[in-house]
């Protein structure tokens, strides 16, 4: 068969070097309307994303919308990125500011993830525009939300109707990982874990533990 399907297949995986992250509009008035996800997940998880996308050297932006209004980018996810300055956008549709469009273009890469708040609209609006535009694009949801739990399924489901891809912020570094024996990048990863995956890793630090502890004789 000479038909290729872009979704499977090896060249479906997300590599270091063949994709691009955006995030959006982590601010206070977004999280304020958060409802479907418990707020603190998200701020975890978004973290977690932006470090693993830095630790792999992946193109990242970030922006916001109003942010004289809505409030200055999640500290602690700007701190991933202190050099960086977000663009601070009047479209709720990212997509439409021609400066997010001109930094993707720059970077090379048609693969995309973002993540955003709200999911049915800060997320869905790019992410429909962008598929429509040729590009593939994949979305973290839990490093997303809406304004309810169906705000936020919904969207999914409209976004995979769109072609999008759906993931999670671990599957996101595990992907760009691939493979134990890429030893640069597991100290980092594994730090990764401990700090941002929960109970993997508070295991994980438990069997650290336990390989350092010299059996009894």
């Amino acid at each position: 068969m000479n038909a290729t399907n872009s979704k499977a297949g090896l060249g479906a995986m997300l590599t270091p070097d063949n994709c691009a992250l955006i995030l959006i509009d982590h601010q206070p008035f977004q999280f304020a309307g958060l409802r479907s996800h418990d707020t603190q997940s998200i701020i975890n998880n978004v973290v977690g994303l932006a470090k693993a996308a830095k630790m792999f050297n992946v193109p990242t932006l970030l922006t916001t919308v109003l942010e004289e209004r809505g409030g200055y980018l999640l500290p602690q996810l700007q701190a991933v990125f202190p050099e960086q300055k977000p663009i601070n956008r009047t479209f709720i549709n990212t997509w439409e500011d021609t400066r997010v469009v001109e930094w993707v273009k720059k970077t090379g890469k048609k693969k995309i993830v973002m993540a955003a708040l709200w999911t049915e609209i800060c997320l869905a609006f790019p992410v429909i525009h962008a598929l429509g535009e040729g590009y593939e694009v994949y979305f973290v949801t839990d490093a997303s939300g809406g304004v309810s739990l169906e705000a936020h399924e919904v969207a999914i489901q409209r976004m995979i109707q769109a072609g999008g891809v759906p993931l999670t912020w671990t599957v996101f570094a595990s992907e760009l990982q691939r493979d134990w024996a890429r030893t640069d990048t597991v100290p980092n990863l594994a730090k990764l874990l401990v700090d941002h995956m929960g109970n993997v890793g508070t295991s994980f630090t438990w069997e650290q533990q336990l390989l350092a502890t010299p059996p009894e004789k």
